[in-house]
């Protein structure tokens, strides 16, 4: 029996708005992929690598688990 995947949602919108107001461009330059990527990591239509996981959360000086949140 298989068991559901759980939702993964992300704080990043709120995260990007908390640091001066960043831009999508600015966050993606820092962590090395393209402003499409980010654009559909905040609309919850791709999940990240562990690599880029972390990079996102040392931008924002937090832990991954403040930025990714695992839903039942």
């Amino acid at each position: 029996m298989f068991k559901a995947v759980p939702q993964i949602t992300n704080t990043i919108r709120k995260c990007r708005f908390d640091n001066s107001e960043m831009t999508q461009e600015e966050l993606a330059s820092k962590v090395g992929v393209t402003r499409q990527t980010i654009i559909a990591l905040e609309a919850g239509k791709y999940l990240p690598s562990l690599l880029l996981a972390l990079r996102i959360a040392r931008v924002f000086h937090s832990t991954v688990e403040e930025i990714f949140i695992i839903g039942d």
